[in-house]
């Protein structure tokens, strides 16, 4: 039932050995009373801060700059809250496979929603790719569970680069200083809109590619057995004397 508990973390993204470095590095500053719970909060809050910074760009581009600072606190208190509990030998695995994933979900909602209520993308394109971040997710807790493999990377991307493509984005599109439309099939779409279309459909096409994949592997490890049938005929003929 604890499968998760020992699982492989499959972690090889772009950033990953500057990243452990400067985690390293934070963990052995931050005062003994803080502790993995109240980075996991920091963490919800920075997707507040995005939610709100999306959000408020309706009535100012600066907002993009709240977005930003979000990721950052977002990255700070998600990324920590797990290498601090290690680093000091206080990890509570289920408690915190439990916690951490079910605010990482509700992180991207919170981020979806901001993004869709956004001058910038279209909602329901902020909800397909949420969807595809949903499917991607399941398929890795299931792995989680099944075969002992966390896969925190996919493609060499991670939570991590994502967040540095986003805030990157949000630059480049604070310094256009404009919305860039443009029409498909009559309809008009922003260049946003096409990004997150694209992302969703990765995110589809990734689940579907590890779905096969781990379905090969799965039925190795769980072959099919034959079936212990009785003798039907022996049996009924049992019944009738």
């Amino acid at each position: 039932m604890n499968k998760h508990i020992d699982a492989e973390r499959i972690n090889n993204t772009l950033f990953r050995e500057g990243e452990r470095k400067l985690l390293n590095f934070f963990v052995k500053i931050l005062p003994v009373r803080v502790m993995p719970d109240h980075l996991t909060g920091i963490g919800l809050v920075g997707s507040f801060m995005i939610f709100a910074g999306y959000a408020l760009c309706n009535y100012s581009i600066y907002y993009l700059w709240l977005a930003n600072a979000g990721f950052l606190v977002n990255w700070f208190g998600d990324s920590l809250d797990g290498s601090l509990a290690r680093y000091r030998k206080i990890e509570r695995p289920l408690y915190g496979f439990f916690v951490d994933h079910n605010v990482d979900s509700i992180s991207m909602l919170l981020i979806a929603f901001g993004l869709g209520l956004s001058p910038y993308m279209r909602f329901d394109i902020a909800l397909y790719t949420l969807i595809g971040y949903y499917m991607l997710s399941i398929s890795t807790y299931i792995n989680a569970y099944v075969r002992g493999i966390f896969r925190i990377s996919f493609a060499y991307l991670g939570p991590t680069e994502v967040r540095v493509f986003a805030i990157i984005g949000n630059t480049i599109l604070f310094f256009i200083g404009k919305n860039i439309n443009i029409k498909i099939f009559s309809i008009e779409v922003t260049y946003l809109d096409l990004l997150g279309a694209l992302v969703g459909t990765l995110f589809l096409i990734g689940y579907f590619i590890f779905y096969f994949k781990d379905r090969k592997e799965i039925a190795k490890i769980d072959p099919v057995k034959k079936p212990k049938l009785k003798n039907s005929r022996h049996t009924q003929e049992g019944k009738e004397t």
